[in-house]
């Protein structure tokens, strides 16, 4: 490729791959990286497609599309979640790859980025059909995964029992059991204690940090969170034990606010009666909209894509926006963000605590050592601090935002292992 990149992706519409390689173009320019390695680091190293065949309950046939991408192997092996949803598409999966080769660089885990998914509606499948397809799945893909090679995680709309069956059927295909194929696995079978907590643990570590280069006391600190899901729910249950005060939380029917405080125990309990945080009765009803907007310290969008956009950013009032969820904010609202003074935490900072955990729990199954809960977590901490103090001193350096801080060093460092190893032959 030549040093002028086609940039026809940066203009008008982008879809989600395209977003992720415009991305790297912006960080190409600041570390002014050689054309090639950029080049090579705009395409995945290998795109597996695959039928799956499955029979359902009624003894029909059908024949799932699914996907296994590997971005990027410079540093390690291969590693990225599996989805299942009726909406992922080729570039979806590409473009998660990715990020998730930036992800692992960033808190310094030698692993490259992955990702995985097959186009399916699980909520209209029984276990016995997921079951199926699943192992079916695993079958097509085991050529390009295995522990030393790529390893897969639980992500959208996949659960630890599905790990359970694709280390089964891994394990099957190789004649004894390999606990380190997959992570997030269930305890009994190789998985990690913390390993259910660790996304919204790692973002309140990370979040602890930025207030203190704020000068803003955690103790009593006002917290907003956008999903009520297992990242959002944990960070709010771990929060309020650590001393902040939640004040508004929503999820995908609406939310509630309280100035002086939710009782998170009493929410969660709601919750799991009713389904939803809406009419709980220790707080007043707010719009899911409205909690971005909401008076507070710190914001966390832990639900949807693209919910920060040009149009709220400047009624946003958090000191702290930290991005539990992937892709929260438009690149023109993190500008906006910025020029007011608010501090970011991008994803692949912020919500990198599920990695890095899998990580800890692969090194774990590999050595046949397992670690108390307490080990996990100090490890985890000590990680996304160091994480969250290069970023920060870099984005310090050049004078940018969390974000382009948080891309230059993670690019940066892949850019380096791929520069060292060459190209063979």
């Amino acid at each position: 490729m030549s040093s002028t990149i086609d940039r026809s992706a940066a203009q008008g519409s982008r879809n989600v791959w395209e977003m992720a390689q415009a991305q790297l173009d912006d960080v190409a320019l600041l570390l002014e990286l050689n054309p090639g390695i950029h080049a090579f680091l705009r395409s995945p190293k290998r795109v597996l497609t695959v039928s799956v065949p499955c029979e359902m309950d009624d003894r029909s046939y059908r024949v799932f599309e699914g996907y296994r991408v590997q971005h990027n192997m410079s540093r390690g092996p291969a590693k990225g979640g599996i989805r299942f949803h009726p909406d992922v598409t080729l570039d979806e999966v590409k473009a998660l790859a990715m990020w998730m080769s930036w992800k692992c660089a960033l808190v310094d885990i030698p692993f490259g980025g992955a990702k995985g998914g097959i186009i399916c509606d699980p909520k209209n499948m029984s276990m016995r059909e997921l079951e199926h397809m699943t192992r079916r799945y695993t079958s097509e893909i085991s050529i390009i995964i295995g522990p030393e090679r790529d390893i897969p995680a639980p992500d959208v709309y996949t659960t630890p029992q599905i790990m359970a069956w694709i280390m089964d059927t891994f394990s099957m295909m190789r004649g004894y059991s390999i606990p380190g194929v997959v992570t997030g696995k269930p305890i009994a079978i190789g998985g990690s204690l913390g390993r259910d907590k660790a996304t919204a643990r790692g973002c309140m570590f990370v979040i602890d940090e930025a207030l203190r280069e704020l000068g803003i006391s955690a103790d009593g600190a006002r917290v907003a969170i956008q999903g009520f899901g297992n990242a959002g729910l944990h960070a709010a249950e771990l929060m309020s034990v650590a001393g902040y005060k939640i004040v508004a939380v929503s999820d995908s029917r609406g939310g509630i606010a309280n100035a002086k405080g939710i009782d998170v125990k009493k929410l969660i309990a709601h919750k799991s009666e009713t389904g939803s945080v809406v009419g709980f009765s220790g707080g007043d009803a707010m719009s899911n909209k409205d909690v971005l907007e909401c008076d507070c310290d710190v914001l966390i969008p832990a639900a949807l894509e693209k919910v920060i956009t040009a149009e709220n950013a400047p009624r946003i009032k958090a000191k702290v926006v930290a991005e539990a969820a992937n892709g929260p904010t438009l690149p023109e609202a993190d500008s906006i963000l910025f020029d007011r003074g608010i501090m970011v935490l991008p994803d692949i900072l912020a919500n990198a605590g599920g990695v890095t955990v899998s990580y800890f729990e692969w090194v774990q199954d590999l050595q046949e050592n397992f670690w108390d809960e307490e080990e996990v977590n100090a490890r985890l901490k000590r990680t996304m601090v160091r994480a969250f103090k290069a970023t920060y001193e870099k984005a310090k350096q050049h004078k940018i935002n969390m974000r382009r801080g948080a891309y230059v060093l993670a690019v940066g460092r892949v850019a380096e292992a791929t520069m060292l190893r060459g190209v063979y032959p």
